[in-house]
């Protein structure tokens, strides 16, 4: 075998799995703030962009290659009430955000978030009754939301709430209204982790949540196979791409969802993941390259994108290679 590592350029010429700037996608994080960009403590290197800082942003992005955004707005905590409703305003600045990307940028790709947690203020992904998340109720809500975000210019929908059936309600609302063509990213293996902590930051939704948690409606970590049910019953559904996150810890869950539906399977390097291993960096504990390494992992287990908050950095390294 080491015949085949004797030297770089034969190690490159048998690789077998390869990263390129088409396979990231950039998460952002929007704001009606007065400052272009605002750096999120627990995302060092991560920022909440104003309407010109995130123009500024994507054309940036789109110069390194990376072709597709991932959008999610951070919410003022006197726009936040228990039905969400400023998810469905006409002056909500995300959609005001959307009409000018699709303006200025018409061949980027926008993954646009489709959940009720960075609007409402208990911090949830659905409508809350004595405690508990409606999931019928909140399926009409997340249809008004989806058709409010394509309505906008959104590519892909990307349902992240983990409500039964919201994937088949929303494809035919998409039908109904002639938006035939948007697409649905579902977050179908998506799990209760507790490595999303600084995104929970990052969209203000952390302090709402406080000590409750969503394990009534996102997976159990140790279940495998009821991840595999889930993005069975989305892709039955409708859903045109599927979605694991977390990733590093669910390689596994990616390698089995590619092989058993071959069907465009992306993962989120989440927030967490990111967080550990920038700090390592930064303490000098690990080299830069791990970050490049962990997103070639997930090439590997059979992801055709990622998204990461590393994504922007990590095209550089590629262009330069």
């Amino acid at each position: 075998m080491r015949r085949l590592r004797q030297s770089k350029s034969v190690i490159n010429l048998v690789q077998e799995s390869h990263l390129s700037t088409n396979d990231l996608i950039q998460p952002l994080f929007l704001a009606d703030q007065k400052d272009e960009a605002i750096e999120i403590p627990s995302l060092p290197s991560v920022y909440r962009f104003n309407e010109t800082g995130l123009m500024k942003e994507i054309e940036n992005l789109l110069k390194h290659g990376i072709n597709a955004v991932a959008l999610f707005p951070s919410i003022e905590t006197g726009l936040k009430d228990s039905k969400g409703s400023y998810a469905f305003s006409e002056e909500n600045f995300l959609y005001k955000s959307l009409m000018k990307i699709k303006q200025e940028f018409p061949d980027l790709v926008t993954i646009a978030d489709v959940a009720l947690d960075p609007y409402t203020d208990h911090g949830h992904d659905g409508l809350l009754k004595d405690g508990k998340v409606l999931n019928d109720e909140t399926i009409e809500a997340l249809i008004t939301q989806s058709l409010c975000l394509t309505e906008a210019g959104a590519t892909v929908l990307a349902p992240s709430d983990m409500m039964d059936g919201r994937i088949g309600a929303i494809r035919q609302a998409l039908e109904s209204n002639n938006f035939k063509e948007t697409l649905i990213l579902s977050y179908a293996a998506k799990f209760c982790s507790k490595f999303y902590g600084p995104f929970r930051d990052a969209v203000g939704s952390k302090s709402q949540l406080g000590n409750q948690d969503k394990s009534s409606y996102q997976i159990n970590p140790a279940n495998l196979n009821e991840a595999l049910e889930e993005v069975a019953l989305d892709i039955n559904e409708g859903a045109d791409m599927v979605m694991v996150k977390p990733g590093m810890p669910y390689l596994d869950v990616v390698s089995k969802v590619k092989d058993t539906f071959k069907v465009p399977t992306f993962v989120y390097q989440v927030s967490g993941e990111y967080a550990m291993l920038i700090a390592a960096i930064q303490k000098g504990w690990l080299p830069n390259e791990v970050m490049l390494e962990s997103l070639q992992s997930f090439k590997r287990a059979g992801a055709d994108a990622i998204l990461s908050y590393a994504s922007k950095s990590i095209a550089q390294e590629l262009l330069h290679e």
